[in-house]
This record gives structure tokens, sequence and C-alpha cells, in this order.
């Protein structure tokens, strides 16, 4: 991850020298250093670079008349501003940036009268940023993680991919900057101007799909604000029988498919990119907007079952409920206007305004997944503990209608022993046969909790995931025997399950609390709770205190 951020960097400094104007700029967010330096050299190579001061004047800044000049010649003489020259121009300090700054040069770039920036962000709080009004003109975020590695600015290309038209690549940018909640017409704009410029590095007379897919993975990452995930089809279909009027909007998203071939691939590289602080933080605000309650499954709307919620309005087809009393009471206030206007008209003035329809809120079963670490000397105490727990949760699934299933790694590979149900007679039979010893390959457990995770929400159940590990993972996700690879494949298989925003709980079964399983929960953002010595009593208490939480 971390030479790949470098290559990233790399190639969106050699697109923003191609096209520096359309592009305007980058933020570079690194303190002062050799690498900074080494960042900013290799692109003086290309461009020259002006340092612009942050108490530059009005006239230094958008020219003027030279009064010297002036007074000696009797003659009015103007005198250019700082961007009557071209090159790039450097923002020291840039999160130092005044605000009145910020907007004369937000200006100049809406007319086209700069020639590209490199803001230098050495913010270390959050509130420590370039002005937003000049980081949404900006089309590159550069933040490398790690020391800058040997011949990191060698680039290396992949094969063309399918072309695609203008058309076709405007509507895939804006259709996948919707979905990272992205609604500034700037960022597709950016993006566009990126491919552009990859196909020109890469001599392509014509844009690719690996055009596209390279500028929205540079573009978009930093601007997002929601992590994607797929609906429901039975929650998009209720919400289509309750408000079956035309929407444009909606046609765009129906067509996505049709439109937006490669969209999931397309995601999945925008997703891949997302810094670690950025995902914390949309985390955090998904939890903050989410209404506390017992940890039972996820509310859905439809027209036919469920809890009564309040009606609104809406056109009668064969699909829909009309709610009369509603209906009357909205009609009510209106009868004796109308009936002044319809004088002959007898009984009640109905108009298709007044109508409204029944709507209900469904909610979802809820399905534990215990992913159960099942090598090692201790996988014996670990199962018990686990086979216990999960009888004990279940015995309790018939008053809060939740589902177990239960997945056991160990050896070389995760296994799902136990597919996701309500039968007690069945989970026995299934926990009775249940195996341990061998390696212990964390990122193939977590691996087959997301697919389960999945696959369970397709069916349109709310799973959680509950990871029991002592945190030593030593198999890799290829199956070799690799300590150091394995933690990483752990904590990339981790922030995906994040990204896919499946509620997660770690139990740490160790004799002594461990710092790395500690660390897998922050990326999990779930919470981490160390059971040492725990039994199935403790165990199902533990997982019900922090499901409810």
């Amino acid at each position: 991850m971390s030479e790949q951020s470098w290559h990233m960097a790399a190639l969106a400094l050699k697109l923003l020298a191609i096209d520096p104007k359309g592009l305007s700029g980058a933020i570079i967010k690194m303190r002062a250093s050799p690498d900074r330096e080494a960042i900013i050299s290799n692109f003086a190579a290309n461009l020259p670079l002006r340092k612009i001061p942050l108490t530059i004047s009005d006239d230094q800044l958008l020219g003027g008349i030279d009064l010297t000049t002036a007074l000696t010649t009797s003659q009015i003489i103007r005198k250019g501003g700082f961007f009557e020259k071209t090159g790039m121009t450097i923002i020291p300090m840039a999160e130092r940036c005044p605000s009145e700054l910020a907007a004369k040069l937000a200006i100049l770039i809406d007319k086209s009268q700069t020639h590209g920036f490199l803001a230098l962000d050495e913010g270390v709080e959050d509130d420590e940023h370039l002005s937003l009004a000049l980081a949404d003109r900006f089309a590159f975020y550069i933040e490398p993680i790690g020391r800058c590695p040997q011949s990191w600015v060698d680039i290396k290309f992949e094969e063309t991919s399918p072309p695609v038209t203008l058309s076709e690549a405007i509507v895939q940018l804006t259709i996948l900057a919707a979905k990272f909640g992205i609604f500034s017409l700037r960022a597709p704009t950016l993006a566009l101007c990126a491919a552009r410029a990859h196909a020109k590095l890469t001599g392509h007379a014509i844009l690719s799909q690996k055009d596209i897919e390279v500028a929205a993975t540079l573009v978009y990452p930093q601007r997002a604000t929601v992590i994607p995930q797929e609906e429901p089809e039975q929650a998009a279909k209720s919400e289509e029988e309750v408000n079956p009027e035309r929407d444009p909007s909606n046609e765009v998203e129906s067509k996505d498919q049709q439109i937006l071939p490669d969209g999931s691939m397309l995601i999945e590289s925008v997703k891949a990119m997302l810094p670690p602080s950025l995902i914390d933080k949309l985390i955090h605000n998904e939890k903050t907007q989410k209404s506390s309650g017992t940890g039972a499954g996820q509310v859905r709307s439809g027209n036919r079952k469920g809890r009564p919620v309040p009606s609104r309005s809406g056109r009668i087809n064969s699909s829909v409920r009309v709610d009369l009393i509603a209906t009357l009471r909205a009609a009510a206030p209106w009868q004796p206007l109308r009936q002044k206007q319809q004088p002959n008209r007898a009984g009640l003035l109905i108009r298709t305004s007044d109508i409204r329809l029944k709507r209900y809120a469904e909610q979802s079963d809820r399905l534990l997944i215990f992913c159960v670490d099942a090598s090692g000397s201790a996988a014996v105490s670990r199962l018990g503990e686990a086979k216990g727990a999960v009888e004990l949760l279940l015995a309790e699934a018939y008053a809060s209608r939740d589902h177990v299933a239960l997945i056991a790694f160990r050896g070389t590979e995760a296994e799902v022993l136990l597919p996701p149900t309500r039968s007690l007679v069945q989970t026995k039979r299934r926990l009775s046969a249940l195996p341990g010893g061998g390696g212990t390959p964390l990122a193939s457990g977590l691996q087959n909790s997301l697919i389960l995770a999945q696959k369970s929400q397709a069916k349109g159940l709310t799973p959680t995931i509950i990871l029991m590990t002592d945190g030593r993972a030593n198999i890799a996700l290829d199956g070799s025997p690799n300590r150091l690879q394995a933690g990483i494949d752990a904590e990339k298989m981790a922030r995906v399950l994040r990204s896919s925003r499946i509620t997660s709980l770690v139990i740490d079964m160790s004799n002594r609390p461990q710092p790395a399983l500690q660390e897998l929960g922050n990326i999990l953002g779930a919470p981490y709770v160390p059971l040492p010595r725990a039994n199935a009593e403790r165990l199902t208490a533990a997982v019900t205190s922090a499901l409810v939480s």
C-alpha cells in the first residue's frame, strides 16, 4: 500500500504536468521533508515553479497601474499581475492561506487566468487544511504513505482496455460521483480532464475504460462523503410502489447497468483508494446518524406489511393501498372552496393531491455470524465456548428473530460450518462435529464472513460478524505460511469489511490482550472485547451487551 501510494502520486503529477490548466492543481499533504522536496524537484523538471507569498497584495496579484512610471513619464502604464508569467504556482503552508486570498485565487482559476498550483498542506489538526473553495477546484490530493521508494516515478501501464466515447465517459464519471456522495460538478469535470491526460500519457487518441478508472481513483477518494452500499432489491421495489410518479433521476439509476457496464469495478477501485483516515471519518458520520436501538435488524419501507408509519401522497394503482382516513383529513379543509367552484357537484370533492397511501416499516431479521479461530492448542476450549454461546444465543433467537451462522478458520482456509439458521437441532448436530487445530488463516475467515454477510443482505437479513480469535494470524490469503503477509491480508480484508458497512465485534480470546487484535478492531471500526477466561455465559453476555449498545 505504501509503494502504491507513491506510484499513484507520481501518476497524478505526470497528468498535472500534461494539463495544468484543466486539472488546476494538486494538494500535497506532507510536512517539510526530503521526500516532499523529491516530489517538488521531480515536478520542477517538467514545468517551472514559483512560490506565491501568502501576504501578496492585490496589485501584485491582479496587476494595476505602475505609479512610479506613470508619475515619471506622465503616461498610464499598466503592469501585469502574478500570473502574467506562465508556470506552476506553489502555495507554501497552504493550510494558512487567508480566506480572502483563497477566494481571489478561486475566481482566477474559474476565469482560466492561472497555470496550475501545488498546494503544500502541512496541517496536523483536523481544522488545519486548505480552503474548501480552492480544494474543490484542485484535481488531486497527494498524501503518500511511508518513505519514498526507489524509482517511484517509473510507472508501468497496463494493456489498453475497451474504448469509450466522450458521452459514455461523462455519464460514467457523473454516476460514480453521485454514488460516493460527490455532488459538485467540478469533480466529474476534473476526472474527465484527468482521463484525457492519461490517454495522452499512454499515447492513445481515444479514451479507454482504463483511463476512466485511473481518473476516478485519483480524483474521487478524498471527495467522497459516503461509502456506496447496494440497496436490497425488495426495498427499491417497495419505494417504487409507494411513489410511482415519474422521476428523471430514477431513470438515470435504472439505466445504470446499461450506461455503466463496469460500474461495480469502478466503485471497488475508488473504494480501494479511500485513505484510512477518511474511512474512519465516514464510518463515524454514518454511526452518529443512526438512531440508538436494541440491536435489531434494519428497517425497510413497504406498503403491505410491518409496523404502520405516517402515510404520504401518491397516485393510486393496483400495488398500493389508500389510507382513507388520511385522505379525508387532507381533503376536508378544501371542501367549502371546492363547493363554491362546483356548486352542482354533490358529496365530497376529492382531488388527486388529497390521496394518501399507506406505508409500513418492516424490520428485517438479524444474522449473527460467528467467525471462530479453530487453530492451535487452545482450539478445544475456544470452540467449546463458541458452541455454548451459539446455543445460548440461538435459544433466544425465537424471541428476538435472530439467525445464527458459524464460520471456523484453521489450517489454510476458513469453512462455513453452519449456514444461517434458527434450528436448534441442526445447530447442535453441526457444532458437535466442529474440528480444531492447524494454522490461523485470519484473512480467510474475514473473507468468508464478508461473503456470507453480503449474501444474507441480499436475502433481507441484517448481518453482524462476531470475530473470536487470539490475533496470531500466520497464514496468508493464498494459503501460504507467511506471518507478515497474513497480517497485511487481514488488515486489507478488515478495511473491505468496514467499507461495506457491516457491523462487527472483535472478541480477544488470548490469555493477555493483544495490541495487534485491538488495532484490527480499530480498522474494522468494531468494539474490542478482551475475554481471556470467558465461559459461554460471559461470552453471550458480552455479545448481547455490545450489540445493544
